[in-house]
């Protein structure tokens, strides 16, 4: 069923028919549509979910935690400085190994204050143990929810997917929504086993007192699920592409010229400004393709080594930065690169505070990459 429907709303709708038992959400811009949706989802009889209007984001990731640990399917959703305040209970959810699903509306961190996008947010806390998601666009930002929450219950590991606020949240697109009964048919009920949760039948602990002989050996075993978590994931989006015949199993996506001597890495929304840019550019008679990173956490190294291979020059585009270093993706493509990839990598920082980024400004960095310098660039 197709609809006209803004990024926010189709979310919510997504997350309806996902069928979670426990809801926990404290409005902030620009998440507050989708959390509204779901009250008002409630509120009409629609939905048979437990609703709780929290205080704040970490009273709201504390309300999934505990829903989660008792054993149904739980959501919550927040941004910017929301999820700066669960970080505390996100790392503690990881930890005890509970299939949350979170949706961040990605936004700029004050001081100062802003509420337009970039991916700071999620960027501040990429190391709290959850698999994260990036939508290009609504659709993805749909799709990508059911993926997570059947990864994230096969794997007990909790699962973000990231949408650019405004740029989607509130940007109205042409959607393709599923029913309820393909829904079911790819998410079934969720049914932990037993030993996952908490049960007076089954009495057992989870996030206990850890001495320094089992810590090491848990955060080990976390270390380890996330990174095979990518085998998982590729199935799971394959098995996606295969029900509902959209989206692809890679972990990263590469459009444009197949031998391209320059290629932008990025992730987000404004991969479909550099997309239109590489078609412009080819058109031109350039070699140019872009890389679409689909997932940031696991980072899916072997291939980005494989879609860089051709490259001489690659372009990072990141919205967000590591003050005192440089961007974040680039950071992570730098790393994989050292001894697999001959091309120069040069970091491009766009976008801050939700700063329009133009095609205009990924041609100018199609050229500046290919000049001598090195260093990390501010396009404004």
């Amino acid at each position: 069923m197709k609809k006209c429907i803004e990024g926010s709303h189709a979310v919510a709708e997504i997350v309806k028919l996902c069928r979670p038992a426990v809801i926990a959400a404290y409005p902030i811009t620009p998440q507050t549509h989708i959390v509204e949706d779901l009250a008002k989802f409630k509120a009409d009889g629609e939905a048979t979910y437990d609703f709780v209007r929290t205080e704040s984001e970490f009273s709201a990731a504390s309300i999934v935690l505990g829903a989660s640990a008792s054993g149904v399917r739980t959501y919550t959703a927040s941004s910017s400085q929301g999820l700066l305040l669960m970080l505390e209970v996100l790392f503690t959810i990881s930890g005890m190994r509970l299939p949350v699903v979170l949706t961040c509306a990605n936004r700029a961190i004050s001081a100062p204050i802003n509420i337009w996008n970039d991916q700071q947010d999620a960027m501040t806390i990429r190391d709290s143990g959850w698999i994260m998601l990036y939508a290009e666009n609504n659709q993805e930002a749909l799709d990508m929810h059911l993926v997570a929450y059947k990864v994230a219950e096969k794997l007990s590991i909790p699962v973000m997917v990231n949408m650019d606020g405004f740029v989607l949240t509130h940007t109205f697109e042409t959607i393709e929504m599923p029913e309820l009964t393909q829904v079911k048919k790819y998410l079934p009920d969720y049914k932990p086993l037993k030993g996952q949760f908490l049960d007076v039948n089954n009495p057992r602990s989870l996030g206990a007192f850890a001495t320094p002989e089992d810590y090491m050996p848990i955060r080990e075993d976390l270390f380890k699920d996330l990174i095979a978590s990518k085998a998982v994931l590729r199935q799971e989006f394959g098995q996606f592409k295969t029900m509902f015949g959209r989206g692809t199993r890679d972990l990263v996506e590469y459009y444009g010229d197949k031998k391209a001597n320059v290629v932008f890495v990025a992730m987000g929304s404004v991969v479909g400004t550099i997309k239109d840019t590489v078609d412009e550019l080819n058109k031109a008679g350039k070699k140019v393709a872009v890389v679409k990173l689909k997932t940031f956490r696991p980072f899916p190294t072997e291939e980005v080594i494989k879609k860089l291979s051709g490259a001489k020059f690659v372009a990072v585009i990141d919205k967000s930065i590591s003050l005192g270093q440089e961007g974040i993706i680039a950071i992570e493509i730098k790393a994989v690169s050292h001894k697999n990839i001959k091309a120069k990598v040069q970091s491009f920082i766009l976008g801050l505070g939700g700063r329009d980024i133009t095609k205009d400004m990924i041609a100018g960095i199609y050229k500046k990459v290919q000049s001598s310098g090195n260093k990390v660039t501010f396009i404004k």
